[in-house]
């Protein structure tokens, strides 16, 4: 029944709908509007902010000194590879 009903409602609006002619008689403008306002103030505070000491200090730094053999011989290769087998 309601699908009934709900068919009725909308056959009936698009002959109604159908019915209509709409035609613009004359143009839209938008309203004139004419704005006057006083200059506002930001809010003011008052802020504690804690007391900060910087300084700069001169510290030595040990750096290890590497040292790397390359190998004579010219038909070696070196590459970045771990030999396994190698005893610490």
């Amino acid at each position: 029944m309601k699908n009934v009903a709900t068919a009725t409602f909308v056959l009936t609006s698009a002959l109604a709908l159908a019915a209509c002619d709409v035609d613009q008689t004359q143009e839209g403008a938008l309203p004139d509007v004419e704005v006057t306002a006083k200059g506002g103030q930001l809010p003011a505070y008052d802020v504690e902010t804690a007391e900060v000491d910087v300084k700069t200090e001169t510290v030595p730094v040990e750096v290890p000194k590497i040292e790397v053999e390359m190998p004579n011989d010219p038909d070696s290769k070196v590459t970045d590879e771990t030999d396994s087998a190698a005893k610490d």
